[in-house]
């Protein structure tokens, strides 16, 4: 997998963390630095951390999956890229303007989910690890630490399109490795 596609897949896990930090940025009145970081530090340190595990887990099947992991990412980015396309079409959550460890712990796991499978995907197609989890935490903190900005200057107008946005974009580059591992497409 190259680094663009790193950077592609890394800026569509973040949409999930990057549409509650806009949320987080709705909930205060007169933000601060110190939220954009709090947000930035958990998403971005979650967001790391589960492809970590999934990929430590996912390494122990990829000498069984062997042939078919383009077809494992495939299968994991589309059913992720798909439910968060679904997800945007729901009911907006409310979020509030606490940013103790005890409200952000369960946001951090929670828009990190979708990174574990992904995870997995790379142990199958052998993505190297480090880059990927490097890219994926620096690009969620970067776009955490600005969705509470952005939130905050303009409300949850850009919520759902960020969540649709991930999602299509997760769904695309599903596809491109399957194509890939088909050998029909080379780039």
């Amino acid at each position: 997998m190259s680094l663009a596609d790193l950077f592609i897949i890394a800026v569509g896990l973040s949409m999930d963390a990057f549409a509650v930090s806009i949320c987080k940025g709705l909930s205060v009145r007169r933000m601060q630095p110190r939220h954009a970081l709090i947000c930035g530090v958990w998403f971005g340190a979650f967001q790391a951390l589960m492809p970590l595990l999934g990929y430590w887990l996912g390494s122990g099947f990829a000498g069984i999956i062997g042939s078919f992991g383009h077809w494992v990412a495939f299968v994991l980015l589309g059913l992720i890229g798909a439910n968060m396309v679904r997800e945007s079409f729901g009911e907006e959550e409310e979020v509030t303007p606490d940013f103790s460890p005890k409200a952000m712990l369960p946001l951090a796991v929670a828009t990190s989910i979708d990174a574990f499978a992904v995870g997995v995907s790379f142990a199958a197609t052998g993505t190297d690890i480090v880059a990927a989890v490097s890219f994926v935490g620096v690009i969620t903190f970067l776009l955490s630490a600005a969705g509470v900005k952005i939130g905050n200057l303009f409300g949850t107008r850009y919520k759902a399109a960020a969540e649709r946005a991930g999602g299509v974009v997760l769904i695309l580059m599903g596809l491109k490795i399957l194509l890939e591992g088909l050998g029909i497409l080379t780039l």
